[in-house]
């Protein structure tokens, strides 16, 4: 089972990785609002925006992953066809619960 940035271009995956480390820099940043007891609005605020900036990372990833496993896999057909697009399915349902 090969990972989504198996076939994802270089290009999109440098995109991803750097909208990670964005995320990664708002957490910290987050960390230390708590620790400086910051007013809880201003701390809600930077969350809604680092939960904003990880549901762009996940719409990425399911583009990608659409384009190249599930296109791929549909293309061959059969059995691992149906089974990428229920597994992209699930994972579609779960990113919209949460």
């Amino acid at each position: 089972m090969g990972g989504i940035l198996a076939g994802m271009e270089e290009e999109n995956r440098d995109a991803v990785l750097k909208r990670l480390r964005r995320v990664e820099g708002q957490v910290r940043g987050l960390q230390r609002m708590v620790e400086e007891d910051t007013y809880c609005i201003d701390v809600l605020t930077q969350v809604s925006a680092a939960t904003k900036a990880l549901q762009g990372v996940a719409l990425e990833l399911v583009e990608q992953h659409l384009m190249h496993c599930v296109a791929d896999a549909v293309a061959q057909g059969g059995a691992e066809a149906e089974a990428k697009v229920k597994e992209a399915n699930d994972a579609i349902a779960r990113l919209v619960r949460s």
